[in-house]
């Protein structure tokens, strides 16, 4: 008798975990980053809370940027199943400097300083259509280097949609960039 009630707590408590290991697996909680107004906050604990989704490096004569798109947990294995974004998704795009040398095994570029940072969530219901920083399924926000906790963007539709624009048709994310995003 002691050993079948010891297995059945033991089992239960297994149960219990892998619903919890399960639920952790996934965080569509965008909003709590978001106060009533719309006004967004970037998350602090990006690196270490979410998933890498991919890099971009861009060349530009002004000075190379790489750029590193961190998700929330569970965005990418979301959107795999759906081909879409789940609502309360949060991704940071992170853009650095880049410093270069000659190594051993060649012209070497690496990341720098962070420069900026874009923060967007999925918001699929529309929650604040009076605000200029909310719309085509997004909530928008820019934070620059010289105060990282200020967001600076004040329309969507200017300061964001011009570089988005070629990736309209997949969500106004650059997915085709993502390997993660598509199927294994």
């Amino acid at each position: 008798m002691y050993r079948t009630l010891t297995l059945i707590i033991v089992l239960a408590a297994l149960g219990s975990f892998r619903s919890t290991a399960a639920q952790d697996r996934s965080s569509f909680d965008g909003f709590k980053f978001v106060d009533a107004s719309g006004n967004i906050r970037k998350p602090t604990d990006y690196r270490d809370m979410y998933y890498m989704l991919g890099s971009w490096t861009v060349l530009d004569p002004k000075g190379n940027q790489m750029h590193f798109t961190y998700a929330s947990q569970g965005a990418a294995e979301y959107y795999r199943r759906n081909k879409k974004f789940a609502d309360g998704t949060v991704l940071v795009k992170e853009i650095n400097g880049t410093d270069h040398a000659q190594m051993t095994t060649g012209d070497s570029n690496w990341a720098t300083n962070t420069n900026a940072w874009f923060v967007m969530i999925k918001d699929a219901k529309g929650r604040y259509p009076n605000s200029p920083l909310w719309g085509d399924g997004w909530g928008w926000a820019l934070f620059k280097s010289d105060a990282p906790d200020k967001q600076v963007a004040t329309d969507y539709k200017k300061d964001c949609l011009g570089c988005h624009q070629p990736a309209k048709a997949d969500d106004w994310i650059y997915v085709k960039g993502y390997p993660v995003l598509h199927s294994k």
